[in-house]
């Protein structure tokens, strides 16, 4: 009875699958916060630029927040690079290792 072939890279292909999977969100998450901008923007053009007060003081609150939360994701960004990084090193020493494997 031979044991079937397990390929020592799926941990790596699963994990790498996940960071992409929730990169996938993130820029989908962006994307949505980002037209509704745009059509907050061109609302505001269609205005003629003039916002009355208290709107002007709600959308500063609001541009402080979303200039606060782009930081935030940029972080994050910067640490799911070096994941997605780290596991192309890891899939590239796996796969290294199966072909010396192969080859002796």
């Amino acid at each position: 009875m031979t044991l079937p072939y397990v390929r020592p890279d799926t941990a790596s292909l699963t994990d790498l699958e996940r960071v992409l999977r929730h990169l996938t969100e993130e820029l989908a998450g962006w994307r949505r916060r980002c037209l509704k901008a745009e059509s907050e923007i061109q609302g505001l053009k269609a205005q003629d630029g003039m916002v009355p007060g208290d709107e002007l003081l709600q959308l500063r609150a609001r541009l402080l927040d979303l200039e606060r939360e782009n930081l935030e994701l940029t972080a994050r960004m910067e640490r799911a690079r070096e994941m997605v990084g780290r596991l192309q090193h890891r899939l590239a020493f796996l796969e290294d290792a199966v072909d010396e494997q192969v080859a002796t």
